[in-house]
């Protein structure tokens, strides 16, 4: 076939969520369905001799093929993937998509007639490039078997190209147990799925060896592991421990609540391991109990907040991360202003805070949605924009508390250049220092500027602490 231009767009660099998964074959040319048969690739050996006849493209102008992954997590990040796929349609490229866009909704109008390689079909996406630049249709859709359980996914041992070569990531199982009714990540993932343990073992253990200092372990919900296999996640997490060399890290990924909370006393042993980060991500999703349950979330306020209390009281320093949406159809202002009480009362170091976002086929698609002009409220109108400087009375590990101390100042931030690929800009300067006041110390900065900058809905979510 000789060499073939390769270009893989990435939207995480864009800002969308990379679900990193690539089948039944129902292949067709772009006019009529044919018969087409896909080989597996039985090997590593196979699998580099086949890959090696294609190279990779920094530049996407110069490709011939432009491999495209999606997110559904967000209208945004499909938006953008769909803008991709016109684009490379457009320079006449070659296109095949992956990820839970195509996977949760194939019949969409904008995937008529592209090549797709399904989340749990990574394994065949050469297969897929190599039968796109022939000119056929390959779409692989199918759920990898072990018996008559739905396995985890294609190979772990299967060649990466890490993007931080001392970091593996390792997805140790798919799908998840919930039902969420804005959730359309689960069209495309579907059920709970587990590797085995000793297969995520074998993986992190090559990986030290090939110099990696960081394991993460990653999944839609890292603490439904092992229910389908007879086995849990402290259980796997003892396992790859002993695995972990003097000076490597290992940090697990986000967990829903229901799912933790009998493991805790086990949760809190593990996160204190010298060779483990005292860090856990537990989306809470809303701080009312009447929310929750129209989000199906199965768990209440007091449950998420039994994980924290449980964790920052056993685990020294521990960090918890933690998950809002904004904007829920049935969120009313008291259940708005319950999620800010726990916000304050945990002062979350981590806080992602998302707009909702009607996702297609979804049950909250089809509620009543909240009117914008109720969503687009900043609490303090008179500071967004503006510079302030702030005196500061109080400081712990994660946050700061204060007040202004002078008339807030227009500011107009600008860049004399644009800024390099994951580089952001904001204050600088900061300096502290420190002043006993009635024998105790506080803590000013001078100056500290604090830019309030209006983000969409996300602004009904401001508040400040001083």
């Amino acid at each position: 076939m000789g060499k073939v231009e390769l270009e893989e767009v990435n939207p995480h660099l864009r800002g969308g969520r990379v679900e990193n998964h690539l089948g039944k074959t129902y292949p067709s040319s772009p006019d009529r369905d044919s018969n087409l048969d896909l080989p597996v690739l039985s090997s590593r050996a196979q699998h580099d001799k086949r890959i090696s006849q294609l190279r990779h493209r920094d530049d996407k102008q110069i490709a011939d093929l432009w491999l495209l992954n999606s997110c559904t997590v967000k209208n945004p990040a499909e938006d953008h993937f769909r803008n991709e796929i016109e684009a490379g349609q457009k320079q006449g490229k070659f296109v095949v998509v992956a990820g839970c866009v195509p996977q949760g909704a194939p019949k969409t109008d904008f995937l008529r007639g592209l090549s797709v390689v399904g989340v749990q079909q990574i394994d065949r996406v050469v297969e897929v490039v190599e039968e796109t630049l022939k000119g056929h249709t390959v779409r692989l859709f199918g759920q990898k078997k072990d018996g008559r359980r739905k396995a985890g996914g294609a190979s772990l041992m299967l060649p990466k190209v890490r993007k931080n070569p001392l970091i593996e990531i390792i997805p140790i199982n798919t799908g998840c147990l919930n039902q969420c009714t804005y959730c359309k990540t689960k069209h495309a993932r579907g059920e709970l799925g587990s590797y085995p343990p000793d297969q995520i073992v074998q993986r992190a253990r090559q990986s030290f060896e090939e110099g990696v200092c960081e394991l993460w372990l990653t999944s839609e919900d890292t603490g439904t592991y092992g229910r389908d296999i007879g086995t849990n996640l402290p259980e796997l997490l003892w396992q790859l421990v002993e695995v972990i060399p003097d000076g490597c890290m290992m940090r697990v990924g986000m967990t829903n609540p229901p799912y933790i909370l009998e493991h805790l006393e086990e949760m809190a042993h593990i996160l204190s391991h010298p060779r483990v980060f005292s860090f856990l991500h537990v989306p809470v999703q809303s701080g009312s109990d009447a929310v929750l349950t129209d989000m199906k979330r199965e768990y209440s306020c007091s449950d998420f907040q039994r994980v924290v209390d449980f964790l920052t009281d056993r685990v020294p320093g521990v960090t918890i991360a933690t998950d809002i949406i904004c904007g829920f159809p049935t969120e009313t202002e008291e259940d708005f202003q319950e999620t800010l009480r726990l916000c304050h009362k945990n002062k979350f170091p981590s806080l992602f805070v998302n707009q909702f976002y009607p996702r297609p086929g979804t049950p909250a698609a089809r509620m009543p949605r909240i009117p914008t002009q109720e969503v687009l409220v900043p609490l303090q109108a008179e500071l967004l924009g503006k510079m302030v400087t702030v005196q500061i009375t109080s400081s712990h590990k994660h946050c700061m508390m204060g007040e202004p101390v002078n008339e807030a100042l227009w500011v107009s931030p600008g860049l004399s250049s644009p800024l390099p690929p994951g580089q952001v800009s904001g204050a600088t300067n900061l300096k502290f220092k420190a002043q006993a006041v009635d024998s105790q110390v506080s803590f000013s900065l001078v100056p500290f500027t604090c830019i309030f900058v209006l983000l969409a809905v996300l602004a009904r979510f401001m508040w400040f602490l001083f």
